[in-house]
């Protein structure tokens, strides 16, 4: 039988609503009993840790990784600050934060953990915890996402995190928090009235889930690129999600999938979803991408970088 230090994999969307006035409005009540159906999933995996991948945390140098034991705080989130505030105070693992960290750089990454008091953790990091997580049963770690990673790098920081969770024996729950499509509505509406941005932001969105309720997880990787310039607005961070989440659990389609819910969040794609190991793949991988073990730097950009050194060098030996 399949054994994994990943026992299960989640998607959830990190705007407040959900979590600050899901009566409002009865899509985000649903993605509100979602997160319940995913907690109790997580209770259930028998997991005794919980690492976050959050697009909402942009990170420019490198990655960073939470690891103050105990972070207290009241978070108001910058766009939505009307909704009211977040008071939070979470259980982090400070000594797998470190190991991770160590493993980030084995690989060749850069990396650091951070550790302060009033450190400002990202919206969708408090509503993921405080909903999957609200006793703080699990210790957990945070994660960033960098803006400037590419695919091969976002995959390697995947890996990274899946060796800490081998060396120290755990068995772990990866939660990406992030939405599908992502335009947000801009105009003032009526809340009752949110709805998806657009009916082919829609159409994508559903093309996705449909992969992911088979459980084609690498499949949805190797086809992020194509989601982001369907059904997203560019953002570099909105398509690395799946690049990390297929990392991190082992870069295949030998999973169950179970949509918990899917709604519109302020014209944005929110989807609660679960991913559980199997033994049974349900379709093969679609694209065959490099498959990179440790990160040795942006190829593209040394070569740009060169190219501009040599031009330079030869107009000087012109002169």
């Amino acid at each position: 039988m399949r054994e994994d230090v990943i026992k299960l994999g989640a998607l959830v969307p990190g705007l407040p609503h959900p979590l600050l006035c899901p009566e409002k409005n009865e899509g985000w009540q649903t993605i509100r009993n979602g997160f319940d159906k995913a907690k109790k999933e997580i209770e259930e995996s028998d997991a005794d840790l919980l690492i976050i991948y959050s697009t909402y945390w942009s990170s420019v140098l490198g990655h960073q990784i939470q690891a103050m034991p105990e972070p207290v705080w009241t978070h108001v989130d910058e766009e939505f600050h009307e909704l009211g505030s977040m008071p939070y105070k979470f259980r982090i693992d400070a000594a797998f934060a470190e190991c991770a960290k160590e493993k980030c750089e084995e690989r060749g990454l850069h990396t650091r953990t951070v550790a302060y008091e009033g450190f400002p953790i990202d919206t969708g990091s408090v509503v993921a915890l405080k909903l999957l997580n609200p006793e703080n049963l699990i210790p957990a770690i945070i994660v960033s996402s960098n803006v400037y990673a590419n695919r091969s790098e976002t995959i390697v920081l995947g890996k990274a995190l899946r060796d800490a969770v081998r060396e120290q024996n755990r068995k772990a729950v990866a939660v990406v928090v992030g939405s599908l499509s992502n335009r947000l509505i801009t105009t003032p509406m009526n809340v009752e009235d949110d709805q998806i941005s657009s009916s082919k932001d829609d159409e994508w969105n559903r093309k996705f889930l449909e992969y992911l309720e088979k459980g084609r997880l690498e499949d949805v990787s190797q086809l992020s690129r194509q989601f982001h310039q369907e059904a997203r607005v560019p953002k570099v961070v909105s398509f690395k999600p799946f690049w990390w989440l297929s990392a991190i659990m082992g870069q295949t389609n030998l999973y169950s999938g179970e949509i918990h819910a899917y709604e519109s969040i302020m014209g944005t794609g929110g989807a609660v979803v679960s991913l559980t190991p199997t033994e049974k793949s349900t379709g093969n991988l679609e694209y065959d991408e490099e498959n990179p073990e440790i990160y040795e730097g942006d190829l593209e950009v040394l070569d740009l970088y060169r190219q501009v050194e040599m031009g330079t060098m030869e107009e000087n030996n012109g002169d």
